[in-house]
């Protein structure tokens, strides 16, 4: 299933193509070029062909930066990667500093006088007005490249662009036809004033025609654009190579498929016309054709974003089946981490590879929804850590193993982490997985009126850990889609300020963590939907609430049941017996026996 750079690469890997890319930059007279790691299609997950910032530097992370000058470099990666970026990348050649300093501040100590380029098809209007204002301060300037330096410099070894077959995601899956949000869309489009939207986000192509592909590692994407129409009707900017046999005929009438080559001429189409097109999502190369050819661009939100945070009734259903199959091969690997493994300690690398056999197993696997994440230890400590060659650990008693990891089913996204006890927990880590838990229930109980925002309940998570003066340093929770991204918007609960309501039919994650640098993780996450509001017997509003989609047991020897109150203990009685009533029937053998006893009352 892997498709990029193995992360085991040395880091020599990326330091040996800096002399490259640097004699393509004097080639073109500029003192500097930015990296991002998002492709034209602002890809989280990327397909080998567009990991720029993977060949440049060698690091391989989903979020990161880089920023190549004449006489140094820099690679940025957030905190989930603080680990896997020291020991892909080049100390020697690329200075190491945090996403969350930013590039811009980067930016700012370059020559008065630099130049700096940049293509215009990897960044957005949004990120790019911060760029240009950091290195105006700096004295220097950033100049739009026709001819990518990266590109050039890799064109020889570079992968080709990837074709695989985009194929139908039926209406049984998807809960509503293509024609019927395409009008959805195009009203909404119209509501905007503008004539048509481009739209360059593979989720929303992939949405708004009912298609799934294969281009982009861990997400059922293709790679294309979209111009829809106010009246719904639509083009789809499509290699040939990936239209199978059925496709047209799905698409219908309404949907001209044409090739990418043709989307300069298409966009000259727009002179005349007000195009609605989102500055956070699509590149600027769009806005500044729209532009050249006489287009009114509106700026505004991708208007397939919303829709399709929303899930309808088959989508959840849906999830809910996809969430049982998934529940039932994590349980299986729950045993085998509570039997087999506490005897032989495999390493990490070992354990990722068992949970995968196990998801396979479901005969229903696609893919994977990202790279699993498994620490032991000290490794567990960052939050997002991933087995590389380097930082292996084997088990160990005494110590905590975090997996995180989904599947991709076709009727659903799954997202679960688990942290469990190697060998006996000690009474510190059973009380901070017990403040973890307190966090977790109070997220899942939650019941709220219309227009509450995630970053209005994220505190009632952190609440339990505020009070033994402690926290964690990530959201509680991120968007999930239908067989699509495992990370979705515009929803999220975290302590950054975000002014999307929770509607009906949202997927969001429920993980709350806790980590201590140099000894162990503690994160419990599960996905879960908001329900329509309701009345509360004696309450005046009806409230919005969660039901839970994640079902896979707790690790009992954590729990310190004194640290929870009589309401908690019930709670996780009943999601025990609601996990071995949805779960067990599809366990068998001694690990039915063991999903018996682990979700037995405490």
């Amino acid at each position: 299933m892997r498709q990029t750079f193995d992360e085991t690469t040395d880091p020599s890997f990326g330091a040996k193509h800096l002399p490259l890319v640097r004699a393509e930059m004097a080639r073109q007279g500029l003192d500097g070029f930015l990296v991002p790691h998002e492709d034209e299609h602002q890809n989280e997950y990327l397909p080998a062909a567009n990991d720029r910032l993977a060949w440049v530097s060698g690091f391989t992370g989903s979020a990161g930066a880089g920023v190549v000058m004449k006489d140094s470099a820099a690679v940025f990666a957030d905190g989930r990667y603080t680990v896997q970026v020291k020991a892909q990348v080049d100390a020697d050649q690329f200075e190491i500093l945090s996403l969350e300093s930013g590039v811009p501040a980067y930016l700012e100590r370059a020559p008065r006088g630099a130049v700096i380029g940049y293509d215009p098809r990897l960044h957005s209007p949004d990120a790019l007005a911060s760029l240009k204002r950091a290195a105006s301060r700096a004295g220097a300037s950033l100049k739009a490249v026709a001819d990518n330096p990266v590109d050039a410099a890799w064109a020889d070894t570079r992968p080709a662009q990837p074709v695989a077959p985009v194929v139908p995601h039926e209406d049984r899956h998807a809960g509503e036809s293509s024609a019927s949000k395409r009008a959805r869309i195009g009203a909404a489009i119209a509501d905007a004033g503008a004539d048509a939207a481009v739209l360059t986000a593979p989720t929303s192509i992939a949405w708004l025609f009912n298609v799934r592909g294969g281009d982009v590692i861990r997400s059922p994407l293709p790679l294309a654009q979209a111009i829809i129409a106010a009246n719904g009707t639509a083009m789809l900017f499509l290699d040939p190579a990936k239209v199978t046999n059925e496709l047209p005929g799905w698409l219908g009438d309404d949907v001209t498929l044409m090739r990418p080559d043709e989307l300069p001429q298409a966009l000259e189409g727009m002179k005349g016309h007000s195009v609605l097109i989102d500055p956070a999502q699509s590149s600027a190369w769009y806005f500044d054709r729209l532009e050249l050819v006489g287009a009114t661009v509106v700026r505004g939100a991708d208007p397939c974003a919303l829709p399709r945070a929303v899930k309808n009734p088959v989508e959840i259903e849906g999830s809910r089946q996809a969430h049982i199959r998934d529940g039932a091969a994590l349980s299986r690997f729950l045993h085998w981490v509570d039997t087999v493994a506490q005897i032989e300690l495999p390493d990490e690398r070992q354990v990722v590879e068992a949970l995968e056999r196990f998801r396979e197993e479901t005969g229903a696997l696609k893919d994977l929804s990202f790279d699993t994440i498994a620490g032991v230890g000290p490794n567990g400590a960052l939050p997002h850590y991933k087995p590389v060659t380097r930082t292996l650990r084997k088990m160990e008693r005494g110590s905590l193993l975090l997996v995180d990891g989904g599947g991709q089913y076709l009727d659903g996204t799954t997202d679960v982490t688990r942290t469990m006890a190697i060998g006996e927990p000690s009474a510190a880590q059973r009380r901070m997985f017990t403040l973890v838990l307190k966090g977790h229930i109070a997220m899942a109980v939650v019941r709220f009126p219309a227009g509450t925002t995630g970053h209005q309940l994220d505190a009632l998570a952190r609440l339990p850990m505020w009070m033994a003066g402690l926290d964690y340093d990530h959201g509680t929770g991120h968007g999930v889609g239908s067989y699509l991204g495992v990370h979705e918007g515009p929803q999220r609960i975290a302590k950054a300020p975000n002014a999307q309501p929770l509607l009906t039919g949202m997927i969001l994650s429920n993980e709350p963590g806790y980590y201590r640098e140099g000894h162990w993780g503690i994160r419990i996450e599960t996905l879960q939907v908001v329900t329509p509001p309701e009345p509360i017997p004696g309450g005046e509003r009806p409230m919005h609430g969660f039901e839970q989609l994640t079902f896979a047991p707790l690790d009992r020897r954590l729990i310190d049941v004194d640290l929870l109150t009589a309401d908690e203990r019930a709670y996780v009685d009943a999601y025990h017996a609601e996990t071995l009533a949805k779960v067990g029937p599809l366990m068998e053998g001694e690990a039915k026996t063991w999903l018996e006893a682990q979700c037995a009352p405490l």
